[in-house]
C-alpha cells in the first residue's frame, strides 16, 4: 500500500453516524458531533448532521455509531529508507503501524542506517536525503517527517542554516552522536531553534553503541524542545530526576513504548500534578532492539489510562492534538482546515468494557475498523488490532 506524496484528491467526503467524536484537544477531548465533512483532504465541517452541508458527496462513510479520532501521531521513530528497517531486518513496518491507527510519524534520527556517516558533510547529506525521500514516498500513506541529523562535534551555525534552507526541520536525538555535554548541546540546539529546526534530546542510559548516559543536568542545560523518552530508551533516570525535569523544564514531555513503564506512568502523573498535561506526547522509539511495535501508541494510551488513572479521552489527546500543536503539524485535531487523518475505532470484541473508553481504561486496546489519511481510506478492519465490535462502511 505504499503511496507517493502526490496522492489523488479525495473530493468531497461525508462521514456520518459517528457515535463518539474525539477531538484531540485536551481542553475539550469529546465533541458533541456526529458528522465530518471533508473536501480534498481537509476538514471543512465538524458538527451535527443537520448543521453540515452534506450535499453531493463523492464518498459517504457510515461510521455505524463507532468512534472517530484524529489519526495517531508517533512522535519518536527511527526510520531509515522506505518501509524497511535494518535494525530488525523487517519490511512493511510503517504500513503495519498504520494498521494500528498511526497516520503521522516523526523521526528522531535515521540512526540505524548501516555505516551512518558521522562527518559533517555526510550527516548533512543523509538528513537532506531522508527528508526528500520520505517527502516523496509515503508507505501505507503514512506521513513520515524524516531527515533528523545527529549532532556531531565541529558543527557550526552555518551547518544549521544550510540544513534549514534545504528543508530539514528536525534534529535527531541529542546525545546519540559525539555531542553529549550540556553546554555544547545548548549552543547547537539554540542554533537549530534560530533557524526553525526543532530538537529532541535523549534522556537516560545508552541505547545504541556510541550513545551514553544523558542525565537530568545535561537535559536541563541543553534545553531541547522535546525531552525525548523521559521514561528512558530503554533505561530511565531515577524517578526524582524525572520529576525534576517535569518541574524545572517547560519543554515537551515525551513518553515512549520502548522505555520504563513504571516511569512512564509516574511522568504522566507528575505532569498532570503540575497542571501541564498539554506537554505530554507519545512515541514508540522504534524500530529498536526490542523490535517494531505496530500497536505501540495504542498500548501506551491503554497503559496510561488503565494504570496511570488518565481518562481515556485525555490519553488519546497525548497522541494527537498535544503532539500536533507541539510539532506544528496540520493534523491531530478535529477542526476545519486540518488534514482529514482519522482512525475509526470501536471496543474490541468481548472486552469487559461496555464502551470504547471504558475498555481502554480497563487496559484493553480498541479495535481499529478503518484508517483514513488526507480523506482517503488506507485500510479497513486492521490486521493487527483485535477485531472491532462494529466497523464503518463506505456507502
Amino acid at each position: 500500500m505504499a503511496q507517493a506524496a502526490a496522492t489523488p484528491a479525495s473530493g468531497k467526503v461525508v462521514i456520518r453516524n459517528v457515535g463518539l467524536m474525539l477531538s484531540g484537544d485536551i481542553d475539550q477531548p469529546i465533541l458533541q458531533a456526529d458528522t465530518i465533512v471533508i473536501d480534498d483532504g481537509l476538514i471543512t465541517a465538524v458538527g451535527k448532521e443537520a448543521d453540515c452541508d452534506i450535499s453531493q458527496p463523492n464518498v459517504v462513510i457510515d461510521a455505524r455509531a463507532t468512534c472517530v479520532c484524529p489519526g495517531l501521531i508517533d512522535s519518536h521513530v527511527h526510520p531509515v529508507f522506505g518501509d524497511w528497517t535494518p535494525r530488525q531486518n523487517q519490511l512493511g513496518w510503517i504500513d503495519s503501524t498504520m494498521n494500528g491507527g498511526v497516520t503521522t510519524m516523526i523521526s528522531a534520527g535515521e540512526v540505524h542506517l548501516p555505516g551512518r556517516p558521522k562527518d559533517i558533510v555526510g550527516l548533512k547529506a543523509l538528513a537532506i536525503t531522508a527528508q526528500r525521500a520520505f517527502d516523496a514516498f509515503r508507505p501505507g500513506g503514512v506521513k513520515v517527517l524524516a531527515g533528523a541529523p545527529v549532532l556531531e562535534k565541529g558543527m557550526v551555525e552555518q551547518d544549521f542554516e544550510d540544513l534549514a534552507k534545504s528543508g530539514v526541520k528536525l534534529l535527531g536525538e541529542v546525545g546519540l552522536g559525539s555531542v553529549k555535554a550540556g553546554e555544547e548541546a545548548h549552543r547547537m540546539v539554540a542554533w537549530a531553534r534560530k533557524h526553525g529546526i526543532q530538537s529532541t534530546i535523549h534522556t537516560g542510559g545508552p541505547s545504541i553503541p556510541g550513545s551514553g548516559l544523558i542525565d537530568k543536568d545535561v537535559v536541563l542545560e541543553a534545553d531541547a524542545d522535546i525531552i525525548g523518552h523521559i521514561n528512558g530508551g530503554h533505561t530511565a533516570l531515577p524517578l526524582a530526576h524525572v520529576c525534576e525535569l517535569c518541574e524545572k523544564s517547560t519543554r515537551g514531555i515525551e513518553i515512549v513504548h520502548n522505555g520504563n513503564e513504571r516511569i512512564a506512568i509516574e511522568a504522566a502523573r507528575a505532569a498532570i500534578a503540575l497542571k501541564c498535561p498539554h506537554r505530554i506526547i507519545l512515541g514508540t522509539d522504534g524500530p529498536a532492539g526490542s523490535g517494531v511495535q505496530p500497536l505501540g501508541i495504542l498500548r501506551m494510551i491503554a497503559l496510561l489510562s488503565s494504570l496511570g488513572g488518565v481518562p481515556a479521552e485525555q490519553a488519546f489527546c497525548f497522541a494527537t492534538g498535544n503532539t500536533a500543536r507541539m510539532r506544528n503539524l496540520n493534523c491531530g485535531l478535529m477542526e476545519p482546515g486540518r488534514a482529514a487523518d482519522f482512525v475509526f475505532m470501536d471496543r474490541a470484541q468481548h472486552t469487559a468494557g461496555r464502551t470504547l473508553l471504558e475498555s481502554v481504561q480497563l487496559g484493553d486496546i480498541p479495535g481499529v475498523g478503518m484508517v483514513m489519511i488526507d480523506g482517503i481510506v488506507r485500510c479497513g478492519r486492521s490486521r493487527n488490532t483485535p477485531p472491532a465490535t462494529e466497523i464503518p462502511v463506505v456507502l
